[in-house]
């Protein structure tokens, strides 16, 4: 396609996709359970991390885990003791379960004990590396600085070391990109919509490839770098408004 014509294709699926109704099908719908922001940071970021597989399994433990916290994740992680950490070592996604479960709820323990919120943390984190591939990185190294067991490392990506880091880009996607109709939170304003990537995944990348905005075969951080190049050529305030169409066509469409 023409760049006219190929922004006016993803424009009209923005239209259809990023709407409330999507919600109800995305594992966005966690964070969207919550009012106070810190519930929606936590709640968001765990479903974020949890996002691989069929999305109403992703949905489900998501739902598991927030109810072991009592549907209060920020009063949990502040003030869990040993008692109420017991009720995480059945909890299992996939390769992710209690042993990881525990480590995640000590370093967001020590993040908030420091931060009052994770958009105040990753604000700062930010500014020390002002970029979101090196901050992505940068929280990695912190996030594991407490002691832990090396297999839970492998639930948090590192785009310096080739992973296209999908689960966080698409946690920072729902915390910073300002969304008039309330799909994506847009809490943090410490970051700008301008300088997200795309959190690509074998639908959106399968799309991308066909519409011609990647060439990359591999879906890695170089991919993840040209796709998203590629959007702000078209929106460069919002480029990753456009994961809505390419997922979304992904997804529910034969293309």
């Amino acid at each position: 396609m023409y760049t006219d014509e190929l922004k006016e294709y993803l424009e009209a699926k923005l239209v259809q996709y990023n709407q409330p109704k999507f919600i109800q099908y995305d594992p966005v719908q966690i964070p969207h359970l919550f009012k106070k922001q810190q519930d929606i940071e936590i709640s968001g970021f765990f479903a974020s991390i949890f996002a691989w597989g069929q999305r109403p399994t992703i949905i489900r433990k998501s739902k598991d885990l927030m109810e072991r916290m009592d549907m209060a994740p920020y009063e949990f992680i502040l003030h869990a003791d040993d008692k109420d950490l017991l009720r995480l070592d059945s909890f299992v996604h996939r390769t992710f379960n209690g042993t990881d479960a525990r480590h995640f709820v000590k370093a967001l323990n020590d993040l908030y004990t420091n931060n009052k919120t994770l958009g105040d943390y990753f604000g700062r984190l930010f500014q020390k590396y002002q970029s979101v591939p090196l901050m992505i990185s940068g929280f990695k190294k912190e996030f594991f600085s407490l002691p832990h067991q090396s297999r839970t490392q492998k639930h948090i990506a590192d785009p310096l070391k080739g992973s296209t880091a999908k689960r966080l880009n698409m946690f920072l996607r729902w915390m910073v990109r300002k969304d008039d109709l309330g799909v994506d939170f847009g809490l943090w304003d410490s970051i700008s919509s301008s300088e997200l990537y795309l959190p690509l995944d074998v639908h959106s990348a399968r799309i991308a490839r066909k519409l011609g905005l990647l060439e990359r075969k591999t879906n890695d951080w170089k991919a993840v770098e040209e796709i998203t190049q590629n959007l702000r050529k078209l929106d460069a305030r919002d480029p990753v408004k456009y994961d809505y169409a390419l997922f979304g066509t992904g997804v529910f469409e034969k293309f």
